[in-house]
C-alpha cells in the first residue's frame, strides 16, 4: 500500500513520524528550513497532512512555524534540557532506591539482557541502537517498580533532553561510561544496595552537564541558549 492509498489520518501520522525521526536523529539539523511544498513533493502527498504534521511537531517544540515566512527545525533550548534533566535525575534516583526494595526477576532479566545488547551496539558504533537501548533500560526500571505511568509522564517533557543525548552519542563514540553505569546500576539493584543505586543514577543523569560544553563548542548553531 502506498502513502497515497492510506486514509488522511494515517498519511498525517506517517509524515509526522518520519519527520520526527529525521529531526531527532539530526538528518534535519537545528535551524534548517523546511517547507510544506518540499515535504509534500518528497512523499507525493497533498499539503494538508504535511501541514497537520508540522503543527504537531511545533506543539512538541521540534519545529518553529512562522506564518508567511516559513518553517525551521527548532534550535535545542538548553533551559528546557535542564528542566527535563532535573526532573529525570530526581525521579530516577527515587525509582532506583525503590527497585532495590522489590524488583521482579523478569524485570531484572530484561535489564541484564539490555546491558549485553548495549555491548553489541557499542562494538558496531551504532548510536541509534544504543540510544534506543538506553531509553528501554530506564523504562524497564520504572515498569519493574510499577511506575509505568510516571515514565509516560516524563515523556511529555523529555524531547529536548533526548535531542541533546542523541547529539552526544552521534558526536562521540566513547560510550563506555554510559554502558558501565548501566551495568553498575543493574548490579546495585540486584544486590539491593540503595545508596549505591541512588548515587549511580545521579551521576548518570548528570553526564549531560559534563558533555554540554563540548557539544556547544562543536555545534554552536544548534543551540538556542547557552545557560544551564
Amino acid at each position: 500500500m502506498t502513502m497515497k492509498q492510506l486514509n488522511p489520518r494515517s498519511v498525517r501520522d506517517q509524515i509526522y513520524q518520519m519527520l520526527k525521526e529525521e529531526i531527532m536523529k539530526f538528518r534535519l539539523v537545528p535551524g534548517e528550513l523546511i517547507s510544506e511544498k518540499e515535504i509534500s513533493e518528497r512523499y507525493e502527498v497533498s499539503r494538508t497532512p504535511v501541514r497537520e504534521a508540522f503543527l504537531q511537531l511545533s506543539r512538541e517544540g521540534l519545529l518553529e512555524v512562522y506564518p508567511q515566512k516559513g518553517t525551521r527545525v527548532s534550535l535545542i533550548d538548553l533551559d528546557l534540557v535542564e528542566e527535563a534533566r532535573f526532573m529525570r535525575e530526581n525521579l530516577e534516583k527515587a525509582v532506583a532506591e525503590l527497585a532495590c526494595e522489590d524488583f521482579p526477576e523478569e524485570a531484572m532479566f530484561k535489564l541484564e539482557q539490555n546491558v549485553k545488547m548495549q555491548e553489541l551496539s557499542i562494538a558496531q558504533k551504532n548510536y541509534e541502537s544504543l540510544f534506543e537501548l538506553d531509553e528501554a533500560f530506564h523504562q524497564a526500571i520504572f515498569e519493574g517498580c510499577g511506575k509505568a505511568n510516571v515514565w509516560a509522564a516524563i515523556q511529555q517533557m523529555n524531547v529536548p533532553f533526548q535531542r541533546i543525548r542523541l547529539l552526544r552519542l552521534a558526536a562521540d563514540f566513547n560510550w563506555n561510561t554510559i554502558h558501565q553505569q548501566h551495568g553498575a546500576l543493574t548490579e546495585a539493584i540486584r544486590t539491593k544496595q540503595k545508596a549505591k543505586a541512588k548515587k549511580i543514577a545521579e551521576e548518570h543523569l548528570q553526564l549531560v552537564i559534563v558533555d554540554k560544553q563540548m557539544l556547544i563548542n562543536e555545534f554552536p548553531g544548534y543551540f538556542k541558549s547557552k545557560r544551564f
